[in-house]
This record gives structure tokens, C-alpha cells and sequence, in this order.
């Protein structure tokens, strides 16, 4: 989970660049059991002096932002009074000289820090922090969805069970399937909710998942009916009117050669697209 938590703090920098057009971008996540952040993705540098620079709380620019759990910017990095001056070698090697600091929050909890950065003195403005907190917010999003995802597996996950147990597991399971196919269309980043899917089918597995083949909305559907949901309830956690969830039940139904929901969820299982 801390390398992919990893990836998305790097996918935060390269949108933070983008959004701000700022040239420099580094961060990192908060280490386990440790109230420090170790700088692990750069973008935009020019030498490695951050690379793996242990931020504790409360120090630097980064440290404050996440003491304070609030964005923090200088003008003038070694110069600034409001703050302390512990990393001040590894910002000059660099040649920083303005530089703002997001701590990235998911549920109260600081998760990591972006960084952005000039080469020289200068207000960074107010449309520039804007989009550097933009940018720490969709990691915040992306980070919530990973842990969720990372949850519904754990929850997911069959453990050894007694034969009476394996029923309750197995729909353990399929819950969790319903629940991350319900998830991926609310997610805004296309990699993401690929990756997303890819988990959720990672519970699915059967005998022939080519023997049918059914759109994305309709195994969707089909999940949810088989964690019990009605149509109305299917309807709800997928975001769309219960008159189309009726909709993509029939054509799957069609598809799959079956008369009733019962059916249909049976045929679905045989074909390798629901757990």
C-alpha cells in the first residue's frame, strides 16, 4: 500500500506542475510509526540533494505544513523567519528559493506533503497555492479510494473457515465485488479506475470468462444482484435511475440466456464475471 500510496504522491507532482507551472516538484509520505515525511518522488530537479530527505514535523517548511496540517509558503526559502532551518543545505543544492508546502490529509490524518518551487524570490500568488492544494486534494481522493479498495479486499479475503463459515465468507466476498464496481465509476482518474477494476476482478474467477461477454454496466448490475440488492438499492449505489438498472438486468439477462434475476446471477458466476 506505501508503494502505491507512492505512485499517487507522484502522479500529484506531475499535476501540480501542470496546474501551476511551477518548474520543481518533490514529496513524499509520512513514514509508519514515525511523525516525519521522507522525500521520495521528485519532479522537475536538477540534482538528488531531497531525495530521500527525512522531514520531521514541526521543522522546515514541509514539517510546519505538517505540524500545522495547513498549506505553507516562503518567498525566500533560506532567508524566511517563519520557519526553521534544518534542511537549508539540501534547499540551496538544489537552488529553491520560493516554495510551498501541502500536506496531504485523508481523514484528519496527514498522509504526506507536495512541494512546489521557483529558482528565485518571488510571491508565489494566490492562483498558484490554489492549485497546489488542488493537486494535494486529488491525492487525498486517490489515497481514500486505495484504502477503501485496500479494506474491501482485506474484508474479502477468505481465511480458514469451517464448512458452514464458507458460505458467509463467499458472500463476504461478493459483497466487496459489488462495492468496488459501484466505486470505479466515481473515480475521476482513468488509471486509477482501471487499477480499481483490476482488483475487483481479481474476485472474480471462473470457468470461461469469455464464454459471454456483457458490458461493463451490466456486470455491474449483475453485482449488486447477487449481493442481494434490489433494483431500487442497485440503482442507488451506482448512481442511475432504477428504470435502467432494469435495463441492463433484461440485456443481461438476455445475453446470458437466463429468465429470472436468480438465473441470470448463476450464469454470470459460470462464465467467470461475478464471485
Amino acid at each position: 500500500m506505501e508503494a502505491a500510496a507512492a505512485v499517487e504522491i507522484g502522479r500529484g507532482l506531475v499535476r501540480l506542475r501542470r496546474s501551476t507551472g511551477l518548474p520543481v516538484a518533490f514529496g513524499g509520505l509520512l513514514e509508519p510509526g514515525r511523525p516525519r515525511v521522507r522525500i521520495s518522488e521528485l519532479n522537475g530537479t536538477a540534482t538528488d540533494a531531497l531525495r530521500r530527505l527525512a522531514v520531521a514535523a514541526g521543522n522546515g517548511l514541509g514539517g510546519k505544513a505538517v505540524a500545522l496540517a495547513r498549506p505553507c509558503a516562503v518567498t525566500d526559502y533560506s532567508a524566511s523567519r517563519q520557519i526553521s532551518h534544518e534542511y537549508d543545505a539540501a534547499v540551496a543544492a538544489e537552488g529553491l528559493c520560493a516554495v510551498v508546502a501541502v500536506p496531504v490529509v485523508v481523514r484528519r490524518r496527514v498522509r504526506g506533503v507536495l512541494y512546489g518551487a521557483l529558482r528565485n524570490a518571488q510571491p508565489l500568488g494566490d492562483r498558484v497555492l490554489t492549485a497546489a492544494v488542488d493537486a494535494a486534494r486529488d491525492v487525498e481522493q486517490a489515497l481514500v479510494v486505495r484504502d477503501e479498495v485496500q479494506g474491501l479486499l482485506e474484508a474479502a479475503r477468505p481465511g480458514p473457515a469451517a464448512p458452514d463459515e464458507r458460505g458467509a465468507a463467499w458472500e463476504q466476498v461478493r459483497e466487496a465485488h459489488a462495492a468496488l464496481r459501484a466505486l470505479a465509476p466515481r473515480i475521476g482518474d482513468p488509471a486509477l479506475r482501471a487499477e480499481l477494476l483490476d482488483a475487483a476482478g481479481l474476485l472474480a474467477v471462473g470457468a470461461d470468462p469469455r464464454a459471454v461477454r456483457l458490458a461493463p454496466r451490466e456486470v455491474d448490475v449483475l453485482a449488486c444482484v447477487a449481493a442481494g440488492a434490489t433494483n431500487a438499492v442497485a440503482a442507488g449505489r451506482l448512481g442511475l435511475r432504477a428504470e435502467t438498472v432494469k435495463g441492463y438486468l433484461r440485456s443481461a439477462m438476455r445475453k446470458l440466456g437466463a429468465h429470472t434475476r436468480g438465473e441470470a446471477v448463476v450464469a454470470a458466476r459460470r462464465a467467470g464475471l461475478l464471485p
